[in-house]
């Protein structure tokens, strides 16, 4: 050992009492910062996704230049500026499927979607493309429609099956009685999604509504079916269900307040649901 480096025993050795003195500051440190974090993440938490439900309706015999527009140039700018499409549609109804589009996209929030929509509208390229696609006429007939909703805590997740079939999806609407929104959201959690799958209905999405007064009562959801004939079945089979019969009776979800909406829609060769 070089000089000056003798190893002091009497300096090494740490006493009992001093390493437990300094454990237990260690671990009131420890504590101090773990409560920290809990502190802030109370404080800060993540922002929830934010979907919106859209309904474009086109001037007669502009469906196709719509389409045409959103496959070859909307969605790449909605990517752009950070709005993520989750399905496009068509309804099947012999008008409707004429001159409507129905689409989800998702946001990160609600002001990440009102600065997205901003981006969107404000960038040159839109810009062209708007002019572009409408140098024959206009392409919407008015305003489009828009609802902004969150994802149920029991909604699914959708995953393309077989492509190139005929399959059928169904969004539906529906408006519970005051006060029995969270019984309805229970029977869909506990029963309705788990029926629908045995009778061949499968779920894609569940949302409410986020502003208010359609928060407090409705449910928006989307099936999807093998075909309309299938649909046809599937609904039959579901109603006579002796599961479902008893479930909707012990529910305590009544009547809704209105019959619900149905509109049975085809997926759009550009849409990410199939």
């Amino acid at each position: 050992m070089a000089p000056g480096c003798q190893k002091d025993s009497r300096h090494s050795r740490i006493s009992p009492e001093t390493l437990y003195l300094m454990r237990t500051i260690f671990h009131l440190i420890a504590a101090a910062l773990l409560g920290c974090a809990a502190i802030v993440a109370i404080a800060t938490p993540s922002l929830a996704d934010v979907f919106e439900l859209r309904t474009y309706t086109t001037n007669e015999g502009k469906l196709d230049a719509l389409n045409a527009r959103f496959r070859d140039h909307t969605l790449k700018l909605f990517e752009k500026h950070g709005i993520e499409s989750v399905g496009y549609w068509v309804p099947t109804d012999e008008e409707k499927s004429k001159n409507t589009l129905i689409y989800i996209i998702k946001h990160k929030s609600r002001d990440a979607a009102k600065e997205s929509w901003k981006a969107f509208v404000s960038d040159p390229e839109w810009k062209k493309v708007a002019e572009d696609s409408q140098k024959d006429g206009q392409i919407l007939a008015k305003a489009p429609e828009s609802v902004y909703m969150d994802a149920a805590d029991y909604s699914t997740t959708w995953e393309n099956g077989a492509t190139g079939d005929s399959g059928v999806f169904e969004l539906r609407i529906y408006k519970a009685a005051e006060g029995k929104l969270e019984k309805l959201d229970a029977r869909f959690r506990d029963h309705t999604i788990k029926i629908f799958a045995r009778h061949g209905m499968k779920s894609v999405g569940y949302w409410h509504p986020s502003d208010e007064p359609d928060s407090k009562d409705t449910l928006i959801y989307i099936i999807r079916h093998d075909n309309s004939e299938a649909a046809k079945a599937s609904w039959k089979a579901f109603g006579a269900d002796p599961e479902w019969q008893k479930a909707a009776k012990e529910s305590g979800v009544g009547k809704l307040a209105k019959a619900p909406e149905s509109t049975y829609m085809k997926a759009t060769d550009y849409s990410r649901i199939q």
